[in-house]
């Protein structure tokens, strides 16, 4: 079926998150990081508590430590590339889930930087294109030839608030867009970060929450995160001891917390690699253990198969 006849779910469908109204939203190379009444941009620091929190901060790791997953090592982090409406579109070929990808081409580079800088992983790549607003995403990318080979990968209109197809992935296991939940660099040195941020876990149950579409587990425990959960750092930790980087950072986390986005190393939160880091400032994070957050109350966990 072409994707321009695919149904798309409107977040007008969708049970919020429980929020307060937030400023004007987050801007990348000029475009809005989705509209301000969109769940990533959402203020969740007065949501209700969900009612299995301590079961699903249990299971991600009470002992466990926040790891900032980014840094000036450009191995680290997930990297991203803004180019121009001229950029020239090129072919991709899908290799694990071109049914839930929408097809090329796509306006992506040859030079485009990988996520790993050439080491094997999850290898996302992402563009944003200036002025058209949209977001390319690829997971598992390799060039292949003129174009590119992917596992799978989407395209988002930042402009837009509507989510992917139900049970559909992205670049991401959670459906979720990567780009718009990184700590990004330009937006620390200004002084606030205005959005959810991209967490992992290591085990998660065969489910999501909206935004999220998609799951990437088998197991129907209960006491698991589905995807698209949303964990808040408790308004009671105090930030007493922390400066510069990394309390801007966790600002960002008693506002609008994480979001479950894959399964991965519990507690990591992913950013852009960027030169400007302060690496030994960004050390901090880790002190703040698993025990210091809760989950907040989401719409339904979703199941489709």
């Amino acid at each position: 079926m072409a994707v321009a006849a695919i149904v798309l779910a409107s977040l007008a469908a969708v049970a919020p998150v429980a929020a307060a109204a937030s400023g004007p939203p987050p801007r990348e190379a000029g475009c809005p990081v989705f509209p301000a009444s969109n769940p990533l941009n959402q203020d969740i620091s007065h949501a209700p508590a969900d009612p299995n929190s301590a079961a699903y901060i249990a299971s991600i790791g009470l002992g466990g430590h926040l790891h900032p997953d980014f840094g000036t090592n450009p191995s680290y982090g997930i990297p991203y590339t803004v180019v121009g409406q001229s950029q020239a579109k090129v072919p991709i070929r899908f290799t694990e889930f071109g049914e839930e990808s929408e097809p090329g081409p796509y306006p992506i580079p040859p030079g485009a930087p990988v996520e790993g800088a050439g080491v094997e992983g999850d290898r996302h790549v992402l563009v944003l294109q200036g002025g058209s607003c949209h977001l390319y995403e690829l997971y598992s990318a390799r060039r292949n030839g003129s174009g590119w080979e992917a596992g799978s990968g989407a395209v988002f209109n930042l402009r837009s608030n509507r989510l992917r197809p139900e049970g559909w992935t992205s670049a991401d296991a959670a459906g979720l867009p990567i780009l718009p939940l990184l700590v990004r660099y330009p937006e620390v040195r200004a002084g606030r970060i205005d959005h959810a941020l991209r967490v992992t876990v290591q085990r998660t149950q065969r489910g999501y929450i909206h935004p999220a579409t998609h799951f990437a587990s088998s197991s129907s425990d209960p006491s698991l995160p589905p995807m698209g959960l949303r964990l808040r750092l408790r308004a009671s930790y105090s930030l007493a001891g922390f400066h510069g980087e990394s309390l801007i950072v966790l600002r960002a986390l008693k506002r609008y917390g994480l979001i479950v986005a894959d399964n991965g190393s519990s507690w990591y939160i992913t950013g852009a690699p960027d030169p400007r880091w302060n690496d030994a400032d960004l050390e901090q994070i880790k002190r703040v253990p698993g025990s210091a957050f809760e989950a907040v109350r989401g719409g339904a966990i979703r199941h489709k198969v």
